[in-house]
């Protein structure tokens, strides 16, 4: 069988995101395939149907007609013991603004079990009801069997850009240490109902920053005396940044008016994004690389609107004020050429993190990455990062995806990095572990310039494919 979601542009095209501030566009379904006879088995709607499980949540029949809510994971995860496919849905368009769409609006950010065989559904989980946060799931579950209590679970792990990581009965979806349900931030943009709470799970703890306050810009001890002064600055130009813990909402500028901006966290791109999770059956443990960058800005009347457009272009949109939205400072040498973009908030910037899976504690946290442009003794950052990482038998776990174009291999059980190289580019891939026909062990990965976001030393232009030997 050939199973897959729905991508919005194909290769060499330009993503052209229509969700990110319209609300028509590519309508996504999920779908099985046959690979001899090329016959289609199934359709799943990621937007439900009339007489659906689902259609109910979506308020004056706005599921017709809308973008977004694609299954957009490069790999999806299959339980060939009880034949299920495992799709994580991205959130429906537009993805700031959901005035339009009053409800939780499934199956936009959840995960969907489906039976492969005829693509029925057998149990949903929603990650974040009724997006406003571009808070998506790239990245497709991990399977892992735990011990609890005495007795073997079958698990699935999802984890998110929102900064949480589920832990999920991978053969019914209940949650293996609780979810609870709590109030969170209201929204006062016209016309939105944003959601009144959102899921957190009782454990494992949030694996990226979720909150911030004053408190939270970097120090003298952190960075260097100008980029302190300069991120207070931006701080101060404003009056402040407002946030209101996780799931802190963009307010509503109107023109001439003062607001302040909102700074969400982990932002658009940041917590766990598309390389997912690596697992050690043996230790129990999941391994996640994860980045705190926030999003900065608020939402202000769209200029593109008209009633009754046919795009379905959103009247508000999120912005962001000149300089401001990643809340990060540029720092000068003596001669005035700029050596670094460093974010406006307290290392680490970028981490990896082994969870106990039969516990749901943190095994062990580390920075991953370094920014080399900082002074000496204060590079131990972490550093922006993308992809994910690879856990091999011999108790390794191998992850490139910083910015600081650096590959690097740990020790499970303890989290100690054991060995570090630097690339000629930022690999922002999932490296892979092969056995030649020597008989020898090797670890590969692709590395390209720009791939891992913002931070760290920019790496020449080009690419390529870097392999190791174990020894």
């Amino acid at each position: 069988m050939l199973l897959i979601g729905t991508n919005f542009y194909g290769p060499g095209e330009r993503h052209i995101g229509p969700q990110l501030d319209q609300a028509g566009g590519q309508i996504p379904d999920a779908h099985g395939y046959d690979v001899r006879t090329g016959k289609e088995l199934w359709t799943f709607h990621t937007f439900p149907h009339p007489g659906e499980v689902g259609n109910d949540t979506w308020a004056n029949d706005s599921w017709k007609n809308r973008t977004g809510n694609n299954v957009w994971a490069f790999a999806l995860t299959v339980d060939e013991e009880h034949d299920i496919v495992y799709e994580p849905v991205s959130g429906p368009g537009a993805n700031f603004y959901g005035g339009d769409r009053p409800g939780a609006d499934l199956f936009g950010n959840a995960l969907v079990a489906l039976d492969l065989n005829t693509g029925k559904m057998k149990w949903y989980f929603q990650t974040v009801h009724h997006e406003l946060w571009d808070y998506n799931l790239p990245p497709a579950p991990g399977l892992i069997d735990i011990v609890r209590n005495g007795k073997k679970i079958q698990a699935l792990v999802q984890v998110t850009k929102s900064g949480y990581m589920f832990i999920l009965d991978r053969v019914t979806g209940k949650p293996i240490f609780g979810v609870e349900e709590r109030p969170v931030d209201k929204s006062n943009v016209p016309g939105e109902a944003s959601y009144p709470t959102q899921p957190f799970p009782l454990k494992p703890p949030p694996i990226s920053r979720v909150s911030f306050s004053h408190d939270d810009i970097v120090t003298g001890d952190d960075t260097t005396p100008e980029h302190v002064k300069a991120c207070q600055e931006l701080w101060d130009k404003f009056g402040g940044l407002y946030n209101a813990g996780p799931f802190t909402t963009f307010p509503y500028h109107a023109a001439g008016a003062t607001t302040k901006p909102a700074i969400v966290f982990p932002g658009a791109t940041g917590g766990a994004n598309w390389g997912g999770t690596a697992t050690d059956p043996k230790l129990g443990y999941i391994f996640v690389n994860t980045k705190d960058s926030p999003l900065v800005g608020w939402m202000e009347d769209n200029p593109r609107y008209t009633p009754g457009n046919p795009q379905g272009l959103m009247p508000y949109i999120r912005a962001a004020p000149s300089g401001l939205g990643f809340f990060s400072a540029q720092v000068h040498d003596a001669s005035g050429r700029t050596i670094g973009n460093w974010p406006c908030f307290k290392p680490p910037w970028g981490r990896l993190i082994a969870v106990n899976a039969s516990t749901g504690d943190f095994a062990w946290e580390v920075p991953l990455g370094v920014t080399d442009s900082l002074p000496e003794g204060k590079r131990n950052t972490g550093a922006q990062n993308s992809a994910g990482p690879i856990a091999t038998a011999g108790g390794l776990v191998f992850v490139g995806a910083t910015s600081d174009s650096r590959f690097r291999a740990f020790d499970s059980k303890t989290g100690k990095e054991l060995w570090v190289t630097k690339l000629d580019y930022t690999a922002s891939a999932i490296p892979i572990t092969y056995q030649g026909k020597n008989g020898k062990q090797y670890v590969a990965i692709v590395a390209a310039v720009g791939g891992a976001g913002r931070g760290g030393a920019s790496a020449p232009g080009g690419q390529g494919l870097v392999v190791f030997a174990l020894p």
